[in-house]
């Protein structure tokens, strides 16, 4: 319980003090900032295109995740009980 508290205590600590910081690439961000001054819809597309990165990696897992739990729900149903 020690080593927990004092881990969390650590992370607490060094989030206070993390700088600012900005991951998007130099062609994304001039793009976005452009696109809102001038009233076009350009972030739209691109929180469209974000959303999508983001929703299939999770989509694909979850049918793999589906695909094995129905094959070990099957598994074990044909297995003979050892009574």
């Amino acid at each position: 319980m020690r080593k927990l508290f004092t881990f969390l205590s650590i992370i607490f600590v060094l989030s206070l003090f993390s700088p600012e910081v900005k991951a998007q690439c130099s062609m994304c961000t001039i793009s976005a900032e452009q696109g809102t001054k001038n009233g076009n819809t350009q972030g739209k597309g691109l929180n469209d295109g974000i959303i999508y990165l983001l929703v299939i990696p999770y989509l694909l897992i979850a049918g793999i995740g589906i695909l094995w739990y129905r094959n070990y729900r099957k598994r074990i149903t044909q297995e003979p009980l050892n009574s």
